[in-house]
């Protein structure tokens, strides 16, 4: 096995070794909990989820933090709006980070820390800047001096002399240079604060993400992850003042997802063209989520539209239909068609894995899967035959695998079929009709098939695909699934 990753810091795809043997640390950089989690937060999350279940899958002990932000100006700006405590907006906050999450399948980091409970080892970091002469304090402020770090924007690829010119820069009073970036800022007239060697203040962005990695990572560690809006300057200040404070390299990987574009235009909050989780929730299954957000490279671009959902749904529903079948199974066995399938499955699985050693590639992985399923009906249908129960429980065990690394599969194919429209209204025509409706009537079939009244049962089954409600009939029972 050797896993390469696509390093934001080098430009291009390196073998993956990690500094404690089958060990790897991994921080991704959490939300700042003021509002409800989007679409944007839910993307960041699946792809170090994933990253983080392969490495799992692959034998590694996984160390994972992912933070989140409880103190800036975004926070003050919304509870003094609401009328309550920072302390309020932002617990509240979280929890909703943990529901919206945790129905999205995304596993609790090993830790969570807050950055209001780690003032002191930032402190402890900035003086240590003020010491090497790599940061000074003016009027209660403390910034990073960029002149004195050499080669910052390496991450970024930008010059100094380019980002002083046109580039996002920082406001600050007390600044010498304007790339400076706050440390430590004084305290404003209503603000929370701690107290600090230079006077009551609060600290800046970017110094709680290298104190609190270096806490419970060490100074030096294997993967340092975040969306690509957070390249510069985030992390970029976060490489400069945790290299100058540490004297040493930092981070050996840095891994950056692509955007969210919602038809075709960048997810903003200021253009309001972005969707909160329980708003997409309310109409979207959460591993339907996942699995759009998979099918596509993590670095590129995902483009969220109804249509696209709405094919997703059905790339999904075909995979999930292919495991209804592996349900009805044959007790004889069949030498010839196992053999057949034991080699497709070798197949698949070293593609599978050759798919995720090329830099988590989920979009390429998918489509092997695809294919996968797509032989085995092949081989099905020219043999005629049931597949046996033998060869069905290796095609299970891959999808099981799958699903273990990607998040997926997570029900039984009868279930995921009633789920995917729980709650829901369905139209046809001028009709209207609940989950529940679709319940009753398969209900009344089944009595009337126990009757032997095959006459109601069939016009039931009519009345039912009329609503585009697909009834089948096995030796395991009656199932039933939307197919629109």
């Amino acid at each position: 096995m050797s896993i390469r990753i696509f390093n934001t810091l080098s430009k291009k795809k390196e073998l993956f070794e990690p500094l404690k043997s089958n060990h790897v640390r991994i921080y991704v950089c959490g939300v700042t909990v003021y509002d409800d989690c989007h679409l944007g937060h839910a993307r960041a999350a699946v792809v170090f989820d994933v990253v983080r279940r392969y490495f799992d899958f692959s034998g590694f002990k996984v160390d994972f933090i992912c933070n989140f932000t409880d103190v800036d100006d975004k926070i003050i700006s919304r509870a003094a709006r609401l009328g309550i405590s920072i302390s309020d907006l932002t617990t509240k906050y979280i929890e909703q980070f943990y529901e919206d999450m945790d129905t999205l399948g995304v596993r609790r980091a090993n830790v969570s820390p807050r950055a209001t409970e780690h003032i002191d080892e930032m402190i402890e970091m900035i003086s240590t800047l003020i010491e090497k002469g790599l940061a000074y304090s003016s009027d209660g402020d403390v910034y990073f001096d960029v002149s004195r770090f050499k080669g910052y924007g390496k991450l970024s690829n930008r010059k100094i002399e380019e980002l002083e010119t046109g580039h996002r820069i920082e406001p600050g009073k007390n600044k010498r240079n304007p790339l400076d970036f706050s440390l430590w800022k004084s305290s404003k007239e209503g603000e929370p604060f701690w107290e600090s060697p230079w006077g009551p203040g609060r600290p800046g962005w970017h110094i709680e993400c290298s104190a609190m990695s270096s806490k419970y990572l060490g100074e030096r560690f294997d993967i340092h992850g975040g969306g690509e809006d957070l390249v510069f300057p985030h992390h970029e200040n976060e490489i400069a003042q945790s290299e100058g404070c540490f004297g040493h390299h930092w981070v050996n990987f840095w891994m950056h997802n692509g955007f969210v574009r919602i038809n075709h235009e960048k997810m903003s909050k200021s253009k309001g063209n972005f969707f909160t989780l329980k708003k997409i929730y309310e109409t979207f299954h959460p591993e339907l989520v996942r699995f759009f957000i998979l099918s596509a490279h993590y670095r590129n671009p995902i483009d969220f539209s109804y249509q696209v959902m709405s094919d997703a749904s059905k790339g999904l529903d075909r995979l999930y239909n292919f495991l209804l079948k592996l349900n009805t199974t044959s007790t004889k066995k069949n030498e010839t068609v196992f053999s057949i399938i034991e080699n497709c499955t070798m197949e698949f699985r070293d593609a599978f894995s050759q798919a995720m050693d090329d830099d988590f590639n989920s979009a390429r992985a998918l489509g092997y899967l695809f294919d996968y399923s797509k032989k085995i009906n092949g081989i099905l249908n020219k043999n005629k035959s049931i597949i046996p129960e033998d060869a069905a429980m290796i095609v299970k065990e891959q999808f099981k695998n799958v699903g273990g690394v990607f998040g997926l599969f997570a029900y039984s194919p009868e279930d995921w079929f009633k789920l995917r429209g729980k709650g829901s209204k369905f139209e046809e025509g001028n009709q209207t009709f609940s989950l529940d409706e679709i319940e009753r009537l398969i209900k009344l079939r089944e009595g009337a098939r126990e009757k032997k009244n095959y006459e109601l049962a069939d016009k039931i089954r009519d009345e039912l695909e009329d609503l585009g409600v697909l009834v089948e009939d096995s030796n395991n029972g009656t199932i039933w699934k939307m197919m629109k």
